[in-house]
């Protein structure tokens, strides 16, 4: 560190570990980026990054990348994948800023993205039965340039963040999370867990078909919190809001699906999780009461041995989208809404450090609660 260099201090006191969860939600993934750069300004450092589909992307250019470098590989990836759509102009009013989103959405699904995926120039129905060709629409080949180009795979893996991404296996459906302290990362496995169907093809690693991780779980959350192995402080950015409001028109019914389709789950897993937790906390209470002379009973000490756990805090940055956007939204990739979703991304972090208060004595004391500081309420 130089000499005139100031010193940073973290905004909260940080526990043994500190994850990053980040879900998938295609274009909308600006806002994970902008949590992340927001988070490295805080001085919170981030020991493992886990994600699903636009998010395991992410979390490969952060896990891949020395912390100097990782905001501006972020950038780079998303002012790549942002600025070949034209800037359409925009007038006032939500319903021609909602007509704009359309239109860059719908030249995103008639050209592709460079350095992401490309239209296939012949249809699926007429491509030779089992080639990627006929099992998706577009081609994903130009994700592993751009991943080659922005990611050092050594130091992902070797290196001291911890990287983990869920895919699906095609034939056999079962949920498979890719984990650098467990086997070697390269392009395919990140590719493999943003291989949605039936747009991008699935990925072939060792002699098997790989899909998007979102069909079974949005969120890598569970992974996280099974292996834990000390106090844990996650950060959980979701990219899809559980609750809104009673849709209005056709394009509020596409958007409000999705957001069910792939909130849900987080919402079910965080509150299983702490529900158990807290059912744990509840028996190591009436353990405590329990006579000395029982302290040894091999029923009391399995029940305490299973009920012996750390603490948790899981603060949640969910993106609430604008009237604007609909079904469209996660894959509208235009320049001006990627900017946006970016600064919405730090503006969450940033309100959350100013009232975590409540987060900080958790971690301090120890205890275990979830924590969404960016609600008005």
């Amino acid at each position: 560190m130089a000499d005139n260099e100031p010193v940073r201090r973290a905004a909260l006191p940080l526990p043994d570990q500190v994850a990053l969860v980040l879900q998938g939600g295609g274009a909308l993934g600006a806002y994970q980026a902008g949590v992340y750069e927001a988070l490295a300004g805080a001085a919170i450092e981030i020991d493992w990054v886990a994600g699903i589909s636009i998010g395991a992307v992410n979390a490969a250019i952060i896990a891949g990348n020395p912390p100097a470098r990782r905001v501006d590989r972020l950038r780079a990836f998303w002012d790549g994948v942002s600025g070949s759509l034209p800037s359409f102009p925009i007038w006032p009013g939500e319903r021609m800023r909602e007509a704009v989103h359309l239109l860059s959405a719908g030249w995103v699904a008639a050209a592709g993205i460079p350095g992401f995926f490309s239209p296939r120039l012949i249809p699926p129905v007429l491509a030779p039965a089992g080639t990627p060709g006929a099992l998706s629409f577009y081609d994903s080949a130009p994700l592993a340039a751009t991943l080659d180009a922005l990611v050092d795979w050594d130091l992902l893996n070797d290196g001291p963040v911890r990287l983990s991404v869920g895919a699906v296996e095609l034939e056999s459906g079962n949920f498979h999370y890719f984990d650098s302290r467990r086997e070697r990362i390269d392009a395919r496995h990140i590719m493999a867990s943003g291989a949605l169907p039936p747009g991008l093809p699935p990925v072939e690693i060792d002699g098997r078909l790989w899909w998007d991780g979102g069909l079974v779980s949005n969120t890598p959350l569970s992974h996280v919190l099974d292996s834990q192995a000390g106090d844990l402080l996650v950060f959980q950015v979701d990219l899809f809001a559980a609750a809104n409001d009673r849709p209005k028109t056709m394009m509020d019914v596409m958007s409000r699906a999705k957001e069910i389709q792939f909130s849900s789950r987080t919402r079910q897993i965080s509150d299983q999780l702490l529900k158990l937790r807290r059912e744990r906390e509840a028996i190591r209470k009436v353990l405590a009461k329990l006579p000395a002379d029982l302290a040894g009973d091999p029923d009391v000490t399995a029940l305490a041995e299973a009920a012996r756990e750390h603490s948790v805090n899981l603060v949640q940055l969910v993106y609430r989208a604008n009237a604007w956007e609909g079904g469209s939204r996660d894959y509208e990739f235009s320049a001006r809404t990627m900017g946006e979703h970016w600064s919405a991304g730090q503006a969450a972090v940033a309100q959350t450090i100013t009232r975590s208060g409540l987060l900080a004595s958790n971690i301090i004391d120890g205890r275990t609660a979830a924590f969404d500081l960016t609600r008005p309420e």
